[in-house]
């Protein structure tokens, strides 16, 4: 008997080593955040660089290069120190937040977003015809759905029986009625709700995000909640991106040149009866040549009212000499050195060429197989910057699909402009492989334009014919930019676009508040329940108290060895297990009292009153857990933090008050001889 309960020792004190061990990295993490803190605040002070800027420093790898452009030479040393020691602290907390207690985005900070599949754009994507008649169907439901919160499915068959229309003219196949066509677009959207959640499951996964949260809501809306992540334009970006990767042939110079000289001419004929010369002289000069350059403003451009109701800044920047006859090119300007070949536009004018480029007459020259696209970065030339401007071939020669893998390295080429600098590094599939060698060996001596999600990325020269399979993006601004891009090209395009309907940032203090005030919350519930168990059921008291104990150790060990995520409704689903541990110990401790004033002796009472309370115990606890277990299958987010504490607070509670609390008073009865408890 005695050497059993030896062994049920041991066993318990090698539980209670293994959580004690379990814990430590999470009082070791918030340890070291606080050094964290200290040297970010130091290495501030020291630079003047702000905290942002240090955290995305350390994050992108480029804190020693932020150092060394921002201090003066005498306080480098001490400067890249301090940075040196804060990228080793970063990489041992990053180390031991693996192994800590996860917390949620409620107690740690964090971006809250939610996502609507665009189901305008969507169906007008999916459509066998295009018109004007369908893009005000479809405008209309949206309007329908938005305002009035009508299903969007039941407008459009509602807006469609409005204006005598079948939907099979856009929709389905010839001969399916408008019931069936409805019922297969709902299920095509049903279909694209699951795809973009595997995509953007995949993005969370590879951006590096601690227990996120991605749920539906309704028949188009994703929740996501990234703990930890406060840059939510960065969020946004890397999550929500369409992220359609095209790779298409820029144009020869002479097609370029001739399609930019037809729009020239559909500009001067809708400019007809504006007379330029008759613009009054305060003109301002912003590049080149003060004689040739004239600031004019969007209404003299285009011959009507373009006025800005914000009260911002219309004007344009034109080549005098040439704008009568070349409105559109006027606002071009052309690049010395590397950037020759490019047409590039002031970024003064950038808004005058996106309306040309919108308007019918433009839109009309035009050639049908030729799209002008922007590029993702700015040129900058001294004071100026400027937007490049792509004219190239509208069919792709290949699509993101064909993409097998995407990864960041560095340009280690002596002589490249871009030397040192990231760049995002393609693989293509054997079918994108023998496609790609294809097009390179027909065009050499071209530039190929690597599109994503309409604007291009880089347009490097096919110099010879690649049967690699391999491509990159070069021209990165920093390796976040470079990892960001990496990360969507990999996860794939989403299926289909999306828009963001509410956003929210919660601060890592307001995190840090509700921490504290849960904690607190929670120790003092605690504390009142195990005050209370002593006075009432005396030394016995003491034992329940010391089962507390153990349980919100285990609890909390648990939570940290196996991923699991805390947030505040967790803090209060552990609160309640607590209450449950309680009340077991109460039960077991009344039958006890019972067995005593019948005359028992104190291990005749401690055997009948553990027994009898054992099937209660069990039944109040079982339906809890059963309760707890549903919560956690079917519940979302904070539904699902309550119910993983409860659940495991409730095994927990069992295991201490029905075995360690049994463990001891044996111990205390068996081995050590007491004849009479205190309780």
């Amino acid at each position: 008997m005695q050497r059993a309960l030896i062994f049920k020792l041991i066993f318990v004190l090698a539980l209670i080593v293994v959580a004690v061990l379990s814990m430590l990295p999470t009082f070791q993490v918030n340890n070291l955040l606080d050094q964290e803190s200290a040297l970010i605040s130091k290495l501030g002070n020291l630079t003047g660089l702000s905290k942002t800027d240090i955290e995305v420093g350390v994050t992108s790898g480029e804190l020693e290069g932020h150092v060394r452009r921002a201090v003066s030479e005498s306080s480098r040393n001490e400067a890249l120190r301090l940075s040196d020691d804060l990228i080793k602290l970063n990489s041992r907390i990053a180390k031991l937040q693996g192994r800590a207690i996860r917390r949620g985005l409620d107690l740690q900070g964090g971006t809250y977003l939610v996502y609507e599949i665009d189901l305008k754009q969507y169906l007008a994507e999916n459509a066998k015809n295009k018109d004007n008649r369908l893009e005000d169907i479809l405008s209309a439901s949206q309007r329908d759905y938005e305002n009035k919160g009508t299903d969007f499915f039941d407008a459009l068959q509602e807006n469609f029986a409005s204006r005598d229309l079948k939907l099979n003219r856009y929709f389905g196949r010839r001969g399916q009625s408008d019931d069936e066509i409805i019922t297969d677009l709902q299920k095509l959207s049903k279909d694209a709700v699951d795809r973009t959640l595997q995509v953007l499951r995949n993005r969370v996964d590879q951006f590096g995000v601690s227990e996120p949260s991605i749920t539906p809501q309704g028949n188009s809306r994703i929740l996501i909640e990234l703990p930890g992540i406060q840059n939510i334009e960065r969020a946004k970006k890397v999550i929500g991106t369409t992220a359609l990767l095209e790779f298409k042939l820029v144009k020869d110079p002479e097609i370029v040149w001739s399609v930019l000289n037809d729009i020239d001419k559909a500009l001067r004929a809708k400019r007809q009866g504006v007379d330029v010369a008759a613009v009054k002289s305060d003109t301002a000069v912003t590049t080149g040549d003060k004689a040739a350059e004239k600031q004019l403003s969007l209404n003299e451009l285009f011959g009507d009212q373009t006025t800005s109701e914000s009260g911002e800044d219309t004007s344009i920047v034109v080549d005098q000499a040439t704008f009568d006859e070349k409105p559109f090119t006027s606002l071009l300007r052309g690049l010395p050195g590397r950037y020759s070949d490019v047409v590039s536009v002031p970024a003064q004018n950038i808004r005058a060429i996106q309306r040309a480029l919108q308007l019918p007459e433009v839109q009309a020259v035009i050639p049908s197989d030729v799209q002008l696209l922007w590029g993702t970065r700015e040129i900058a030339m001294g004071d100026q910057a400027f937007q490049r401007l792509y004219v190239v071939k509208k069919e792709a020669e290949l699509l993101g699909s064909m993409l097998s893998n995407a990864d960041v390295q560095i340009d280690g080429g002596s002589q490249s402009l871009s030397a040192g600098q990231a760049e995002v590094h393609m693989e293509l599939n054997p079918e994108g492989t023998k496609t790609f060698a294809k097009v390179t060996g027909m065009n050499v001596g071209k530039q190929l334009a690597i599109v994503l999600d309409g604007r291009v990325e880089s347009a490097p020269n096919i110099k010879e014919k690649i049967p690699s399979g391999s491509a990159r993006i070069d021209g990165m601004g920093s390796m976040e930019e470079a990892q960001d891009l990496a990360l969507v090209l990999r996860a794939g395009a989403l299926p289909a676009p999306v828009k963001v309907l509410q956003e929210d940032t919660v601060g890592p203090s307001l995190g840090q508040d509700s921490v504290s005030k849960g904690a607190r919350s929670a120790l003092i519930g605690i504390l009142l329940v195990m005050i209370f168990v002593v006075i009432y059921y005396n030394l016995v008291g003491l034992v329940a108290d010391f089962a507390l104990i153990l349980n919100a150790l285990f609890v909390m060990a648990i939570m940290a060895g196996f991923g699991f995520t805390l947030t505040l409704p967790g803090i209060a689903g552990f609160i309640l297990s607590v209450a449950m541990a309680i009340d077991s110990n109460v039960l077991i401790n009344e039958r006890i009292r019972e067995e005593l004033r019948g005359g028992k002796t104190t291990r005749a009472a401690i055997e009948q009153g553990y027994g009898r309370a054992l099937i209660t115990i069990l039944d109040s606890n079982i339906t809890t857990l059963i309760t707890g277990a549903v919560l956690y299958t079917f519940g979302t987010g904070s539904v699902k933090g309550f119910a993983v504490t409860l659940c495991i607070g409730i095994l927990v509670s069992m295991f201490t008050a029905i075995y360690v609390t049994r463990l001891i008073l044996d111990l205390a009865t068996i081995r050590f001889g007491v004849k009479k408890l205190s309780i």
